[in-house]
Order: structure tokens, then sequence, then C-alpha cells
């Protein structure tokens, strides 16, 4: 792969207190060690070189336990919020000179097994400014929220329900980082709020993945996450 990947790990975490009260969520213990190190491991498999995580609360236990990224064969940098959290949208943003002229995107508490290289080819074929993965979810692991076809998102709405609606955003995407040039730099902001910006445009590719999605975005969350690690393990 040439593209880095932007790891967005900044936030509070609230919905897994206590677990997150005093460690960011990516240092939270699955099947034996902190979850990033499992997101780092699914990256190098896929051939990954360079990961950039972007980080607010309690970021600099994050960077401690990481390092370089040497011993996991990825680079890893690390972009911080500052004293004031950005949100998805404003930490990808304050990344961008460390990410270069396109990246994937990945939440860092999403772990995705999928064909990482399959995602970059699709979007440097597609020519548009941003790519999203998505997932034939029907409903079934969480509320559908997306209409797709022909390659393209066609429609992307996370509040409101609507039948047709059979896919869901997997949590890996693409970006020219020009798609976020027109955002002021140092302005918190939520990073769908972009993504539905550029579904209105028509400018979204889209690419399907098979596989369904873990995170650990939630005590139920990583319960599930946690037992497929650990069965991947024995």
């Amino acid at each position: 792969m040439t593209l880095p990947v932007a790891i967005l790990a900044g936030g509070l975490a609230t919905r897994l207190r206590p677990v997150t009260e005093k460690i960011p969520k990516a240092l939270v213990e699955v099947a034996g060690k902190p979850f990033i190190e499992h997101q780092l491991e699914i990256l190098k498999e896929n051939g990954v070189k360079k990961a950039v995580l972007c980080v607010g609360y309690l970021g600099e236990m994050l960077q401690e336990a990481v390092g370089d990224g040497s011993r996991f064969g990825v680079e890893v940098l690390f972009s911080f919020d500052g004293p004031v959290l950005l949100g998805t949208g404003g930490s990808l943003r304050k990344a961008l000179p460390l990410l270069g002229d396109a990246f994937l995107v990945l939440y860092g508490d999403s772990y995705l097994d999928c064909d990482y290289r399959a995602v970059e080819e699709a979007f440097l074929k597609s020519g548009r400014p941003a790519l999203m993965t998505v997932f034939h979810n029907k409903g079934l692991w969480d509320k559908s929220n997306i209409l797709f076809g022909d390659g393209r998102v066609i429609r992307y709405d996370k509040k409101s329900d609507s039948p047709a609606m059979e896919y869901i955003d997997y949590g890996l995407s693409a970006l020219k980082s020009s798609a976020l040039a027109g955002i002021p730099a140092g302005e918190a902001f939520d990073l769908a709020d972009l993504y539905r910006d550029i579904v209105d445009k028509g400018e979204m590719a889209g690419y399907e993945v098979t596989r369904r999605f873990y995170e650990i975005g939630s005590h139920e969350g990583l319960e599930e996450t946690r037992k497929l690690l650990e069965k991947s393990l024995r």
C-alpha cells in the first residue's frame, strides 16, 4: 500500500466508562493487549507502512505506549488536538500536514478485517475526493444509514430511517486532503457532516465489504470484539 492511515483516537469514550476514566479507549485491554495493538497488527498485515494517530483525551498515554510503531512494523506519528478537543473532523484536519495528499481514515474503536489494498485501489481508480466502505447490514448490527448503488454512496443519513437504506458505513474511508481544505484549522466538527456534504454533491465513491465490522465503542461491542480476537488466538 502507498497511502497512510489516519486513526481517529481522540474522543472521551464516555460510553465505556468507568473503564476509560483513566486510560484512552485505544489502550483498553482486548484479548490480552491494548486494542491499538490489534489495529496496528491488522494494518501491518495489509501492507500499511504509515499510520497517524489523531489523539486528544489522554493522548500522551497512547504515545508512550505505542512509540514510533517500529515494534509493530508500522511507522506511527501523532497529531495532538491540543487543549480543546476538535472532534473527528477537526482532529483529522489538524493532522493533514502529516498525511499528505490522500489517505485512509479508520476510527480508533473499529476492528475491520477487510482488504485495505482493495479499498485503496478502488479509491484511486474512482477519481473522486472521497470513498466510503459500506456493508450490506439490513439493520442487523446497527441502524442502516446508506443508500448505495453503482459504486457510489447515493444517500447518507444517520438520523432518519428509510427501508431503502440497507447499507451502513463500515468505518473505513479514504479522502483527498483537498476535501478538508475548506475547513478552518482549529475548528471542532464531526467528520460525518463532511461525509454527508460530499455525498449530497454526488462525489462519494463507495466500496462494498462483505465481512461484518467489530467495535469497542460500547460495552457490548467490546465483549463481541474480545470474543472474536480471543478465538483467533486459539
